[in-house]
This record gives structure tokens, C-alpha cells and sequence, in this order.
């Protein structure tokens, strides 16, 4: 029986596993590497978060995106450059070849418990036994479609989650539906692949952030508006860096911040080209049918006014929401027991569910830590704080720490993971 197991090798699961091999936490890791960022968002996008924001996180901060970028050559500013996509999936590549080399590409189709902890199983029908689990799985079984799509045939609907390629688009026509990134970015890069795409958007105006101006910002501007892993404010500065303290405010308000805080933005970088794309603004989708071959959408303004639009092919940038009941590969008796709010389960500070021994990081526990949980920033938290508490829970006898290195107690492991990081401006 393994110590502990992680399910998942996205930026949390990897940072994880990076801390856990630093001080000498035996694990297992198992996940196909960055899936998420490498098969399921479109290429020639680029991230909305600032460079320094886009780390991986390893405990000595020993290979960091910027020094990716350096290696490769790649240019890179901790602001006001884009992360491309394919920049950042290979730095994540690179990173779980280097810092987490146990890593086992391998899917885990079932986990329940068993006595003294649970038992995954694993395609091709091995099983593995683990005292403690940590889903670190990310926004894989989250996709959400709204209810007035649902109806519709695979071929005539997706979700914006299943595009990678969109060259097979060129010369159709293509209605994307969502106000966030993911739809403002598949709207532009559908439309450089050739598509005739037009964009149904709920809200009577699209929202974009800022870029840079080059201007050099006063002190009252860096004291009232402070950078931040998610952008500027003394707002996304708080859940940026005190996640830990968002997790002691009550939980109605922990609720609505995370439902109504960095709500549906795009990049700067992508607005020229949605711009240009036909927009629909202020129109909710009443109802989807098929007509002669093509999708016929029945669209309502607030007003009242009533539209038609006809076209190939629906893609639902609708975005994400947790529900235990989308992981089935936990058997329905552990779902069971996971205590949940709005579907997402709630966590103790250590991020432990009702389950003694589960645990969820990612965007799994953002009702219970904030919207920093959705981002890649949020895993060295996550990491950290995860690390402290598996240290406590082990005989000093099972740690076993790689390398020359030699840290002496539990104690000091607990004490040199215990800080939050000075915030880079």
C-alpha cells in the first residue's frame, strides 16, 4: 500500500508532486501530463495570466517559467507579454519530466474505499491501494452545456473543452456561444482558421482586460491597485495571496465572491479580432432544433425580442462547474459520503473532504479557498499547504529525502513550507 496517491498531472498535480518528492513524502502520481492544456484548448491561444503568474511550482522555485523560457530561448516578461499556449504546455511537459519523473501516464477508471484507505483502479485493470488520494483532476469533468442545448446531436454540438485543432472549420459557419475567454478565443482563432463564426453572448457588452502602456504607474496607483497573481487590485491581491484566510469567512459570502468575482473576460490581445467577428450581444438561447441539415437557435433579447439564427455548427464556451457527480470514476458510494455545497465538496483547511484521507485541489475546492483555485497561481498554495499536512500525519521513519540534502525534522519541513511567497510587482 502506497502512502498517498494523486490523480491528475496538471499544474496542481505536478506541483504537488514536485513538493511531496522534496521532502521525501512517498507517492504515487498517476495522469496523462497537461492533458488539458495539450489536447483540449485551441491552438494559437494565449493565457491571460502575467508571466510570474504562470509558474509551476517546485519548493525551491528551481524551475520556474522564466527559467524555461531562458533555456528554450523563448521570449518572456514577468508582465505584459502573453504566455502562449504551446510555451506554457511544453514548460509543464518539461517540468514533469524533470522535477516528477515517477509520474505514470496512466488513467485512474475507479477509486472507492477500502479498510485504511482506498483503492484505485487503473486502465488495463491494475489496482493500486493508497492510505491517502488527492484528485488534483482539474476542469476535465466539468464541462458544463446548458440544458437548452442538450437535446442536440453530437455532430451539430460541442464544447469549447473538445477543440484543439479548428482547422477542420474552415469554410463553415459556426455559432460560438459564452462571454469568457474561452469563447472570445475561440471566436478569434476560428475566424483566422477560416470559419464564418458568429458569437452569442448573454451580456450586452464584452469584457476585456487591459494591455500594456507602457506607462510607468505612479506609487498611489502600485499602493491602490497592487499587482497580483490575478491581476490588479487590492480585491485580487487578497484572494490572490490569503487563501487561506478566504477559507474562514462564511460560507455564503465565500459563495458569492467566488460565483461573482474575475467574472467573463478576455485577453487584450484577442479583442481586435473578435471585434471584427459578427456579434450577437444580449441574446440568451431559448431552444436548439435541427433544421434541413443545420442547427436553427431560437435566441431572446432581454427586451423581449425574439431572433433565429441558423448555422452548422454550435460550440458551448459555457464554461465549468464542479459536481461530484460528474467524477465517475468514484464509485457511487464514496460520491455519497463527500459532504457537498452547490456540488463542489467542502474542505477543511488542509483541503481534506468529509472522507478522512481525500482530498481535492484545483478548481474543486475554489468554494472553499477562492477563485485563486481556478488558476495555476493557487497550486503553490495548494502544494504548500497540502505538504505541511501529509508531513504531520507520517512516522518520521517513511520520509525519505532525496538528494544531498538533509532537512532534519518535520518540524523545519512544516516551518520552510509555511510562508507565503513576497509578491513579484
Amino acid at each position: 500500500m502506497v502512502n498517498i496517491a494523486i490523480v491528475g498531472a496538471g499544474p496542481y498535480g505536478l506541483s504537488l508532486a514536485a513538493h511531496f518528492r522534496r521532502c521525501g513524502i512517498p507517492f504515487r502520481i498517476f495522469g496523462r501530463p497537461m492533458d488539458s492544456w495539450v489536447a483540449h484548448m485551441p491552438k494559437g491561444m494565449m493565457l491571460k495570466s502575467d508571466g510570474f503568474a504562470s509558474d509551476i511550482y517546485d519548493p525551491n522555485r528551481d524551475f520556474t517559467l522564466k527559467h524555461f523560457c531562458a533555456e528554450r530561448g523563448i521570449e518572456y516578461a514577468d508582465s505584459g507579454i502573453p504566455v502562449r499556449l504551446d510555451t506554457f504546455a511544453d514548460y509543464g511537459l518539461a517540468f514533469g519530466r524533470r522535477m516528477v519523473p515517477e509520474l505514470e501516464d496512466r488513467m485512474v477508471v475507479g477509486l472507492d474505499r477500502m479498510p485504511g484507505g482506498f483503492r484505485l483502479r487503473l486502465d488495463y485493470g491494475e489496482t493500486v491501494s493508497a492510505r491517502q488520494v488527492v484528485l488534483a483532476v482539474g476542469i476535465t469533468h466539468f464541462k458544463y452545456v446548458p440544458p437548452q442545448l442538450a437535446q442536440l446531436p453530437e455532430e451539430f454540438l460541442s464544447h469549447s473543452y473538445e477543440h484543439h485543432e479548428l482547422g477542420s472549420f474552415k469554410g463553415h459557419s459556426v455559432v460560438v456561444l459564452g462571454g469568457g475567454a474561452s469563447a472570445l478565443d475561440l471566436t478569434g482563432l476560428l475566424r483566422d482558421a477560416g470559419a464564418d463564426v458568429q458569437l452569442v453572448a448573454r451580456r450586452p457588452s464584452l469584457q476585456f482586460h487591459s494591455g500594456p502602456n507602457g506607462a510607468k504607474r505612479s506609487l498611489w496607483k502600485q499602493i491602490r491597485h497592487p499587482k497580483s497573481g490575478l491581476g490588479p487590485g487590492l480585491r485580487s491581491r487578497f484572494f490572490a495571496n490569503g487563501p487561506g484566510a478566504f477559507h474562514y469567512l462564511p460560507e455564503q459570502l465565500r459563495l458569492h465572491l467566488v460565483r461573482t468575482t474575475l467574472g467573463p473576460s478576455g485577453g487584450w490581445f484577442i479583442k481586435d479580432k473578435v471585434m471584427r467577428a459578427p456579434l450577437l450581444l444580449g441574446y440568451s438561447t431559448q431552444g436548439a432544433a435541427i433544421k434541413n441539415g443545420r442547427v436553427r437557435l431560437n435566441l431572446q433579447a432581454a427586451d423581449g425580442t425574439q431572433r433565429e439564427v441558423l448555422t452548422e455548427h454550435v460550440i458551448a464556451a459555457t464554461g465549468y462547474r464542479v459536481d461530484m457527480e460528474r467524477l465517475r470514476f468514484l464509485s457511487a458510494d464514496l460520491r455519497s459520503k463527500v459532504r457537498t455545497v452547490n456540488g463542489a465538496p467542502v474542505l477543511s483547511s488542509a483541503f481534506e473532504s468529509s472522507v478522512p484521507g481525500l482530498y481535492f485541489i484545483g478548481v474543486a475546492a475554489a468554494n472553499s479557498f477562492g477563485p485563486v483555485m481556478r488558476f495555476a497561481f493557487g497550486a503553490g498554495f495548494a502544494a504548500r499547504t497540502l505538504t505541511r499536512t501529509i508531513l504531520k500525519s507520517l512516522p518520521a521513519d517513511s520520509i525519505n529525502i532525496p538528494g544531498p540534502s538533509v532537512i532534519p525534522s518535520t518540524t523545519e519541513h512544516s516551518r520552510s513550507l509555511g510562508e507565503e511567497p513576497a509578491l513579484r510587482s
